[in-house]
């Protein structure tokens, strides 16, 4: 088993950074409808959140919060690829092929190593994310009008342009490093059996795609195991997702609740939303991470880090 550390860190940073370019509006649109709760709907799907975004915030208003995972998602990525890719080496002992039970134990393994930045780096993005959902749902409460009679009228709030520096700066100022890692113990829940069913499955996936076994599988056929792959644990792990977006949500409207960790929001969103919340947004994270990860396994495959540190000619049908 060859494991070559360097090419992997880059071909983990090179896989997030074109992933999150492709993907991003998805996973806004994802995170807006994990957190708007049944009583007060601003967007009915993904197509209609993503038209309303575009309206009201421009085009780039779909990318809100994109600097900070294309700042973060490298280092993010390429733990996880490269955590994993160790893992394996080391269980491996020789063994020309894992056990599916070594391969979960390396895909655990990875997700603990991710997310050291994982955290952080949702947290950010998930502030700059939401905030638009927030003036969109002030937009539409209704006030009385002040010409009397009973007539009503829209209220008219703004985005209040804040940075991702600020708001480390004053989580780091009000509740210390911890306040960055708010909801560690959620993204442990999703991260964790995500890569264990992930990292297995792909495995598998991929080797039947392999003409033989001294062959590598087809650059397209990697592409469509990662996202088969990253679909099923994406849908998964999609109520932990959930959960970890309305813990790390900092702010809220009036009417929404406060949540105190991961089993009082699990029951609250139940108890006030039905389980079938739980699930928000699972289609649209399947759309983020199928792609995402289907390209991070073809950076990865076809050798993208090899062939920038001059190892390897670069081509489609071998790392």
């Amino acid at each position: 088993y060859c494991y070559q550390p360097n090419s992997t860190l880059i071909n983990g940073g090179v896989a997030g950074m074109v992933g999150v370019t492709c993907v991003f509006p998805i996973d806004l649109a994802k995170t807006r409808l994990q957190n708007q709760r049944s009583n007060e709907r601003v967007y009915k799907n993904m197509m209609d959140c993503l038209i309303k975004t575009v309206r009201s915030e421009g085009y780039f208003g779909m990318y809100r919060g994109a600097a900070v995972n294309l700042t973060l998602v490298t280092p993010e990525k390429a733990i996880k690829l490269a955590a994993n890719d160790f893992f394996r080496h080391q269980l491996s002992r020789g063994e020309s092929k894992l056990s599916v039970f070594k391969e979960m134990l390396a895909g655990c393994g990875a997700g603990v190593c991710q997310v050291i930045i994982t955290t952080p780096m949702e947290m950010l993005k998930i502030q700059l994310q939401d905030a638009g959902r927030l003036v969109a749902q002030r937009n539409l409460a209704v006030v009385p009008s002040p010409t009397g009679g009973g007539g009503t009228m829209l209220s008219c709030s703004y985005i209040r342009p804040v940075s991702a520096m600020q708001i480390t700066q004053e989580l780091l100022r009000t509740r210390g490093i911890q306040g960055l890692y708010q909801g560690l113990g959620a993204t442990l829940m999703r991260d964790i059996p995500f890569s264990v069913v992930y990292f297995p499955l792909f495995a598998h996936l991929n080797q039947l795609g392999k003409p033989s076994e001294t062959e590598n599988a087809p650059f397209y056929w990697s592409f469509a195991s990662g996202c088969a792959a990253g679909c099923t644990a994406a849908i998964a792990v999609s109520p932990c997702d959930v959960v970890k977006t309305r813990l790390q949500s900092l702010n809220k409207s009036s009417n929404e609740e406060i949540y105190s960790g991961v089993v009082d929001c699990v029951r609250k969103i139940i108890h006030k939303e039905g389980p079938s919340a739980l699930m928000k947004g699972a289609g649209c994270r399947a759309l983020v991470i199928a792609p995402l990860f289907g390209i991070a396994q073809v950076v990865y495959f076809i050798g993208v880090g090899e062939f920038i540190l001059g190892q390897n000619p670069f081509n489609l049908y071998s790392p």
